[in-house]
């Protein structure tokens, strides 16, 4: 169980990791949920450290758990967010869902999303979860791996 001491060696870690990529940024460690450790990041420079797509906050975010998981045992995960940029993807991928799952149900014809990785992809299958009407299925292979909505039969 991930206790106060392991807090303060995350907020630690976390502040000294952008020290030494010498970006200015206010770094917040949240309390433990569910398994998780939220990491929010506030910064001027949001770009550069998010990346096309994520991409670049993917590989900041697993280069800490890296960094971490020598420093604490306990199993957690950690969640880093810049300036909101997860929080707002997960807002507009619900919104794209929802949007193309009715546009589905109405002509009975599917759907094919763009290539996203998986957490994207999980958002819109959870999202669209208690439809009735619809049907989600991953199809391809990574880092091609895709969301197709179909009209239920």
């Amino acid at each position: 169980m991930i206790n106060q001491d392991n807090l303060n060696e995350i907020r630690k870690t976390v502040d000294e990791f952008f020290e030494k990529t010498s970006f200015e940024v206010e770094a917040e460690v949240l309390p433990f949920q569910e398994k998780t450790i939220p990491v929010r990041i506030k910064t001027e420079e949001p770009r550069i450290l998010i990346g096309q797509n994520g991409q670049t906050l993917a590989e900041i975010q697993h280069l800490l758990k890296a960094i971490l998981r020598r420093k604490i045992p306990e199993q957690f995960y950690l969640d880093i967010d810049v300036n909101d940029y997860k929080k707002k993807k997960t807002e507009y991928l619900k919104e794209t869902a929802v949007s193309l799952a009715d546009e589905v149900a109405l002509t009975k014809k599917e759907k094919t999303l763009t290539a996203m990785p998986a957490y994207e992809r999980r958002i819109i299958h959870l999202e669209l979860a208690g439809r009735e009407d619809i049907a989600t299925e991953s199809i391809g292979e990574e880092p091609e791996r895709r969301v197709v909505i179909r009209p239920y039969p």
